[in-house]
């Protein structure tokens, strides 16, 4: 039997290696088991469920399930949160087949499925397009009179509210209310997120003040998404007077907020109180995230500012954070908009020795950026090294060939892309058959006509 001060140095080591897991450095953690072996301190359960859930969230679904066999080989068994892990990491990869088999060897080893089994599965479904078999998943947590939880409520009203189904959240939302759930500042706001998505601004600020007469105090989240809707629905002002109140507040705590009222502001060409707001994130130091810092970038090159975007680029690396694959992206589009395409190869080389694991989007802006400035070859040169293509590929490529009144080559080019069941653009169809047929080529207009159709039938 194991001593208590085993017991307590088994529960130390699994703090240590929770913190390094929570920091991304897993060959540290393992360090750290093989480590405490050596001396003497066995892991247990706890400590293989942390790392299963790390390689799970940070590696794959396979690293983690890698895991059991060792479990196995050190004589401890798996439990439901074991499973648990394991069933997340191939819902946040929507790998449903992989859940539901990972249910089943649950119940081979007599592990029953907890309510977090239940609700992550109900996820999936619902990340999935799935809201059927979601519901149905909720109905079994029913059936089974399993203990619910806040998260089951929120997981099923979020789910709802995605995949259009708005209504049916309200409905539910009002009937659990009658039936005694309180409900948390959290449903609130996913009702509030679902009701500004679905168009129904009034409903929502409804929702904003029901959320205060229940004595919750709404947070960033809750002002940000009425004050976006208020600006989707071009109520300008509202909107404004919304971040007002978040300022008066202290909830404007972070740039997310300032960028957004800039964007509307920059989107109606209000350009001096934009510049205003932009200037304010720089000159106080807001810690900008990498979206918030795309998304200011993206507005400098929109309105043609190239000089403060790389101003911005500047300070924030010298800040130390880092610029991803959608950084580079808008700088290389910018950049193409302005026919500086030395310049945006330089920054997809960059992109190839950073490693970045695609870069199709920048690839796409380049070659787009390349048609619309008439370097067709050097377009189709690109295109024809590209490792991976998609639909936008395609019709640039197609619309770019015909523009040059190359209408045999866009019609080849639109059939193979037809023929492989990606979407092409209808205006490049109708341009390529009228193409065809002024340039002499009405049977051949006729052929890419009858294969279209052809091509639609089988993959409809």
């Amino acid at each position: 039997m194991w001593s208590i001060k085993d017991k307590l140095s088994t529960r130390l080591m699994n703090i240590c290696i929770a913190s390094l897991c929570k920091a991304k450095q897993l060959e540290k953690a393992e360090s750290v088991i093989v480590d405490g072996i050596r001396i003497g301190v066995q892991p247990d359960v706890v400590t293989y469920n942390t790392v299963i859930a790390a390689y799970c969230r940070v590696v794959g679904i396979d690293a983690g399930y890698s895991i059991l066999h060792r479990m196995k080989e050190a004589g401890i068994n798996p439990d439901v949160i074991t499973y648990n892990s394991l069933i997340a990491g191939a819902t946040r990869y929507c790998m449903l087949s992989r859940c539901l088999d990972l249910f089943d060897e649950m119940l081979e080893m007599s592990i029953l499925p907890d309510i977090w089994s239940y609700n992550t599965l109900m996820h999936c479904f619902f990340k999935l397009r799935k809201p059927d078999e979601a519901y149905r998943v909720f109905q079994d947590i029913i059936l089974k009179d399993i203990s619910l939880h806040p998260a089951t409520f929120n997981i099923l009203m979020n789910g709802l509210c995605k995949n259009g189904y708005t209504e049916n959240a309200l409905m539910l939302f009002r009937s659990l209310k009658r039936h005694g759930f309180t409900p948390q500042l959290v449903t609130y706001n996913i009702l509030i997120h679902g009701l500004c998505k679905s168009g129904r601004g009034k409903t929502a600020k409804e929702f904003l003040n029901e959320l205060v007469e229940a004595g919750h105090i709404p947070n960033a989240i809750t002002y940000t998404t009425v004050m976006k809707c208020c600006f989707r629905c071009r109520q300008f002002e509202e909107g404004l007077k919304i971040f007002a109140e978040m300022r008066r507040k202290g909830y404007t705590y972070d740039a997310f907020a300032y960028c957004t009222v800039a964007s509307m502001l920059l989107k109606t060409g209000r350009m001096n109180e934009a510049n205003e707001y932009l200037g304010y994130i720089i000159t106080n130091g807001f810690d900008l995230d990498t979206v918030s810092f795309n998304n200011i970038i993206n507005l400098y090159y929109k309105e043609g500012q190239l000089d403060n975007a790389y101003k911005l680029l500047y300070e924030a690396e010298k800040k130390g954070l880092k610029s991803d694959k959608y950084t580079h992206t808008i700088l290389i589009d910018g950049l193409c908009r302005t026919g500086n395409f030395k310049e945006a190869q330089q920054h997809l080389d960059c992109m190839s020795m950073m490693g970045f694991d695609s870069n199709l989007v920048a690839l796409n802006s380049f070659i787009n950026g390349l048609c619309k400035a008439g370097h067709l070859d050097h377009a189709l040169r690109m295109f024809e090294s590209m490792d991976a293509k998609d639909s936008f590929t395609y019709s640039t490529i197609v619309h770019g060939l015909c523009k040059a009144g190359r209408f045999c080559a866009a019609s080849k080019l639109l059939l193979s892309c037809v023929r492989d069941g990606m979407r092409i653009l209808k205006s490049n169809k109708r341009v390529v058959i009228s193409g065809l047929r002024s340039s002499g080529f009405s049977h051949e207009a006729r052929k890419v006509q009858s294969k279209i159709r052809l091509a639609k039938i089988l993959h409809y």
